[in-house]
């Protein structure tokens, strides 16, 4: 572990463990979590405490197999905690039910994975209101076009996803995570299925629509220079955060 990295935990740790930074939109405390394979448990995060401001920019990286995705996967509530802690938006979801998670992530957090995950039957559009829609809102259709249009792509709001290209087609799915004003945007390898041109373009979508959201972002990537467009860079290795800097980007 860095110095630098050793000197942000113990100022954004107390004593007993929490968090010293009450305005961490996500914190976690001595996360671990574990699962069972063919040979026994396996580690595979290890003892994480970390805190993300409200509106903060995050890569993480590391090696496949670090726990870079199971990171992201605890802070949406998606895999259970084995050991330790964690908030999001300031709600304890180390031990809330699946109803409550699921309403959180409704309200509070936008994923966008590196599969584009649209319904193949449904309009630009459609996709992007259908979580909406299901949560009740009667301006789903006004914010999902909002959405689109924020991402450049209001002029395919009536097009299925095979009628777009692929970055086109993850501008959506950034739409889909946006739309609801989240506080949180996770995102994995969202430029792994595209090419270096295309990846550009998506990025910068992401980045821009994260700051007119004011919310914050954790952003998983096998891509240095990518990871160096946020704020923050954070090295997994091992189930464990081994660096946690201010990026080279932004040191200026």
């Amino acid at each position: 572990m860095s110095e630098q990295t050793a000197s942000r935990i113990n100022d954004e740790t107390g004593p007993d463990g929490t968090g010293a930074n009450d305005d961490a939109i996500i914190a976690l405390d001595a996360a671990c979590l574990s699962l069972t394979s063919a040979d026994g448990m396996v580690d595979i995060l290890r003892s994480i405490s970390l805190r993300i401001g409200s509106g903060e920019t995050v890569g993480v990286l590391g090696p496949s197999g670090a726990g870079k995705t199971s990171l992201l996967m605890i802070m949406a509530g998606l895999e259970s905690l084995t050991g330790g802690g964690i908030h999001l938006a300031g709600q304890n979801i180390t031990s809330m039910g699946e109803d409550a998670l699921a309403a959180l992530r409704r309200d509070k957090v936008g994923i966008i994975f590196q599969a584009f995950r649209l319904i193949p039957s449904m309009t630009a559009l459609q996709n992007v209101a259908v979580p909406l829609e299901l949560a009740g809102r009667s301006d789903a259709a006004d914010l999902a076009a909002e959405a689109l249009e924020s991402v450049g792509l209001g002029h395919r709001k009536t097009h299925l996803p095979d009628q777009m290209s692929g970055g086109e087609q993850q501008r959506v799915a950034i739409a889909r995570a946006i739309a609801p004003r989240p506080k949180i945007l996770l995102a994995d390898e969202p430029t792994g299925n595209l090419d270096s041109g295309t990846s550009e373009k998506v990025i910068s979508t992401l980045f821009e629509a994260t700051a007119a959201a004011g919310a914050a972002l954790v952003l998983v990537t096998h891509d240095p220079g990518l990871a160096e467009q946020c704020r923050r860079v954070l090295t997994i290795e091992d189930g464990r955060i081994v660096e946690d800097r201010t990026s080279t980007h932004h040191a200026a």
